[in-house]
């Protein structure tokens, strides 16, 4: 059985309304999130999930916030001896550009994607401007993509995706064995409130509260019940406490 740790790397940050995260909770209130790209120790192969923001801000103000250091892409991946050449498989959990501004970097990662979220960025909706596909055309020039069909695909041993609609059509939660159980990388963004709200939410009879972007809010919800249901570590794609953990598993 193959058994991976996981180390996250703030590649960004954003500030905005909360209930950006939360879907019709705390509107009104500022909140900072980190972007992670998630390097994937372990096997013969280095992995990451997403790759972050390719001119990320730094500042005291924003590492404050979020409680941990952010990083350029090719810093974080030093802390942990890497180059972006050394990269062999990046897993998108989705295409917004935020996720995937660092792919041209890796010209030697095969680059894993689910087949709508390839449809979508190539067509985006007017509501969802953060598709750009000038991020992954040199990728897409080169051969890079694999495209991922159906509901699930192992990338790896140990490695699994499940499509997860949840925030976007093709989104991809990520399953990791680890040595302290299954770990999910959300494909969808959330932080942990979404998945433990707070007993106001709770008096609702909601058990978890949809992202505040989403595809179907009622499917949204149903899926993050099967997520929870199914770690045993949870990683909302977006939850500041990671941005002071080194290494997850």
């Amino acid at each position: 059985m193959s058994e991976y740790k996981i180390h996250p790397i703030v590649a960004g940050t954003k500030i905005f309304d909360k209930s950006m995260m939360t879907y019709q909770y705390a509107g009104g209130t500022e909140y900072a999130i980190p972007i992670y790209c998630w390097y994937i120790e372990g096997g013969d192969k280095k992995i990451l999930v997403d790759t972050g923001e390719m001119h990320p801000v730094i500042s005291k103000e924003r590492e404050k916030a979020i409680g941990g250091k952010i990083y350029k892409f090719e810093e974080g991946l030093k802390r942990w001896d890497l180059t972006p050449e050394d990269i062999d498989i990046i897993i998108h959990t989705h295409l917004h550009n935020d996720h995937c501004e660092n792919d041209y970097k890796c010209v030697n990662a095969d680059i894993y994607v689910h087949e709508k979220e390839l449809k979508r960025i190539h067509n985006p909706h007017p509501l969802d401007y953060r598709y750009l596909v000038d991020y992954i055309e040199d990728a897409e020039e080169n051969n890079r993509i694999k495209i991922i069909k159906g509901d699930y695909a192992e990338i790896a041993p140990g490695i699994k995706c499940l499509l997860t609609p949840a925030h976007t059509e093709g989104g991809l939660s990520v399953f990791i064995d680890t040595s302290a159980g299954k770990a999910v990388i959300t494909g969808f963004c959330v932080i942990e409130e979404n998945f433990n709200p707070p007993p106001e939410i709770k008096g609702l009879e909601m058990e978890v509260i949809p992202p505040g972007t989403h595809v179907n809010v009622y499917e949204a919800y149903d899926i993050m019940m099967k997520i929870k249901s199914e770690a045993d570590i949870l990683i909302p794609l977006h939850e500041p406490k990671f941005a002071s953990v080194n290494t997850i598993g």
